[in-house]
């Protein structure tokens, strides 16, 4: 038995587009749903979906028959949530709200054991090691982890080039919702002068050499973004879907005007 080598890792690293799917329905029978789907890679939310450790470790078993990548979304970038999530089998990380390369730096340790991290060793309990039927996984594993980190606010952008200049920093996801909002255009992530920045955000974070990612729900902005060289882009949101999906049956049946749930520009 050997580490598990991470796929998606190796993909961005190399630029090859990966495709994926936002899961927030917190439910391993709908994340299986998706795993079944062909997406590159699934995002598992534990930051805006009522995701805990538990539910998270499910989801996991749950997609893990499949080929799609499971990244998984933390609430914060909190050292000791890391390892539970890691020690679940977690190698892939997207963390929320990083402003500063010293944040992101600190993110790198704790994705790390010692002495290049702070990663607790606690191999013999997890699920990650195979309960340490994986003779190697506490040499290898380190080289295993992908790091993905958010830029999402006005701060962040500033900092943007020193944070993805980061050793350790796989890639950097532009949060389009959350930047509008600190940019003074809440709701709005079309506003021109929102849509500027992620521009500018993705060559600044292609110049670094990393990977750049980005969550867009209407089909030709996901297209633009691809074009522009984003590596990872989620182009779905599986709680949208259903949300659209039986507004749109119920107005059929029952008629008047369908609701909207949200923009499809927003992504959630």
């Amino acid at each position: 038995m050997h580490t598990p080598e991470n796929t998606f890792k190796r993909a961005l690293a190399s630029r090859q587009a990966q495709i994926g799917l936002w899961v927030g329905l917190a439910n391993p029978y709908s994340a299986e749903i998706c795993a079944g789907a062909g997406f590159d890679w699934l995002l598992i939310d534990g930051e805006h979906a009522p995701n805990d450790v538990r539910s998270m470790l499910a989801q996991l078993q749950a997609v893990a028959p499949y080929a799609s990548h499971p990244v998984a979304r933390p609430p914060i970038g909190d050292t000791a949530l890391i390892k539970q999530y890691l020690d679940l089998g977690v190698q892939s990380l997207l963390v929320p709200m990083v402003e500063t390369p010293e944040q992101a730096a600190q993110l790198v340790r704790a994705t790390r054991y010692p002495p290049e991290g702070v990663r607790g060793v606690g191999s013999a309990l997890a699920r990650a090691s195979r309960w340490n039927r994986i003779p190697g996984y506490v040499d290898e594993s380190n080289d295993e982890i992908c790091l993905l980190v958010q830029a999402e606010s006005t701060t962040a952008l500033q900092n943007l080039a020193a944070i993805a200049a980061v050793n350790g920093v796989d890639g950097v996801f532009i949060g389009p919702a959350d930047l509008s909002a600190s940019m003074g255009h809440r709701g709005n992530p079309s506003h021109p002068e929102v849509m500027q920045a992620i521009d500018e955000a993705i060559a600044t974070v292609i110049a670094a050499g990393k990977a750049a990612g980005i969550l867009a729900t209407d089909r030709s902005l996901a297209q633009r973004y691809l074009d522009l060289g984003c590596s990872f882009v989620a182009v779905g949101v599986d709680a949208i879907m259903l949300a659209q999906a039986t507004s749109a049956l119920a107005a059929h049946f029952k008629g008047g005007a369908q609701t909207e749930p949200a923009s499809p520009r927003l992504g959630y």
